[in-house]
């Protein structure tokens, strides 16, 4: 029970496919009271995976492209708990003219959005919850590692790199409150986002092959969710700053495993003369 009795706030919830809806499951099962976010057309798909989840979760209205919004939660949050323990940070969105190998040719205007919603979002939800965070508090977010660039993540792989900036300036100026902030890197999951990235599928073939672990995009939600427990709970009270890899070990190999037997034989070199 790592999170007994732990106030944990958590974003993006869509569908059970979700990674966040993942992590919300782990949350329960650790002891954790939980508080869900959505907004617009897809709040109904939230509160269904809510009740799916424990019957009486609440989804409080979060739009990250309005600052009202965030103020909104302050308040609603300080209201229903008075404090917060923990938030998950799990949003992201890129117009479709920003990924796919359009890198050159997207607006900015695109741009723009998919850096408002991927990774300012990140700075606002720290802003609104860390007034109610005690010492010991957990912000984590989810991440796909761009320390490389990537054949079709484009924008938003941008956008994820400067996700990992934020994560370290959050955790330089909200240490002083004991307030850890890190982000969680997980290897490719079957997601309803994920299906709307152009070649995924090559992605995932790759990630199962070079991954010294494995990888099952299918089925590694649980480890994603338990990392994020562990990262949400008093066991990591000195991990802030930090990019914590959930992917198989695929961050850590330069090349997929190779089968020597299929090189060329090595060319024959005449022996030295007088032999």
């Amino acid at each position: 029970m790592l999170l007994q009795g732990k106030k944990i706030l958590i974003t993006g919830v869509l569908t059970p496919q979700s990674i966040a809806y993942g992590i919300a499951e782990h949350a329960l099962a650790q002891g954790a009271d939980i508080l869900l976010t959505g907004f617009g057309r897809a709040r109904s798909l939230t509160e269904r995976s809510a009740k799916r989840l424990k019957p009486g979760i609440e989804v409080l209205e979060l739009d990250v492209s309005k600052p009202e919004d965030f103020a909104a939660l302050t308040a609603s949050l300080r209201e229903k708990w008075g404090r917060v323990d923990g938030a998950v940070h799990s949003i992201a969105f890129a117009p479709e003219d920003a990924l796919g190998g359009n890198f050159l040719n997207t607006p900015w205007e695109s741009v723009q959005t998919a850096f408002r919603v991927s990774t300012f979002s990140l700075k606002e939800l720290a802003v609104a919850v860390a007034p109610l965070m005690p010492p010991g508090g957990s912000i984590i977010t989810l991440d796909f590692d761009n320390n490389i660039a990537w054949p079709i993540y484009d924008w938003m792989g941008v956008c994820k790199a400067a996700l990992e900036a934020t994560v370290r300036y959050l955790a330089r100026d909200l240490g002083p409150k004991g307030i850890r902030v890190n982000a969680l890197a997980a290897g490719p999951l079957s997601t309803v986002a994920a299906k709307g990235i152009p070649g995924f599928k090559s992605l995932e073939q790759a990630w199962s092959r070079q991954a010294p672990l494995g990888w099952d995009v299918r089925n590694s939600h649980e480890t994603v969710g338990r990392t994020a427990c562990a990262l949400l709970s008093d066991w990591m009270p000195s991990t802030t700053g930090e990019q914590v890899h959930v992917d198989g070990g695929y961050h850590s190999i330069g090349a997929p495993p190779v089968d020597p037997s299929q090189d060329d034989p090595p060319e024959a070199k005449p022996a030295p003369a007088g032999e």
